[in-house]
């Protein structure tokens, strides 16, 4: 299971404000391409997105489902992508002081991932929050994003 914490210079209502926003979703999301709200309510519990990875000329579409939410403080996504199967996302927000702990939790749920999850893919995850973390907390700490927390 891939865990991985990152310390926001930001209020918990700051960055739960730009997890709210599904247009910024493929901005801090390290993965997609482009993302597509497919329900007007994200995040709300079964609101969905739909994704697009690309990787050189090849190209694919994947579904982002809440599982659950807390607003403010937790929210728990199902990732589809399609022959590889499904991923669990959690992300948790805990205040530190005046800034943002988020911890994040990511493993395989169902299909092929899980079934090849091992070490090596253990680490990519690793890598793969490393990066989306650090992108999230240059999202929320840039200042023109002020309006969209207010």
């Amino acid at each position: 299971m891939a865990v991985r914490n990152q310390l926001i210079h930001q209020s918990p209502q700051a960055v739960w404000a730009v997890l709210a926003d599904p247009n910024l979703y493929g901005e801090w999301v390290v993965g997609p391409s482009e993302s597509t709200p497919l329900d007007q309510l994200w995040p709300e519990v079964g609101s969905r997105l739909r994704y697009t990875v690309r990787l050189g000329p090849w190209s694919t579409e994947g579904v982002t489902t809440v599982r659950h939410r807390e607003t403010g403080r937790e929210l728990e996504l199902e990732a589809s992508f399609k022959a590889l199967g499904t991923a669990r996302i959690f992300l948790q927000l805990r205040p530190w002081g005046e800034e943002t702990l988020v911890v994040c939790d990511e493993h395989p749920l169902r299909g092929l991932g899980g079934t090849l999850h091992n070490p090596v893919s253990e680490a990519a995850l690793q890598l793969r929050h490393r990066g989306m973390l650090a992108r999230l907390a240059r999202l929320v700490e840039n200042d023109r994003h002020e309006v969209r927390r207010a």
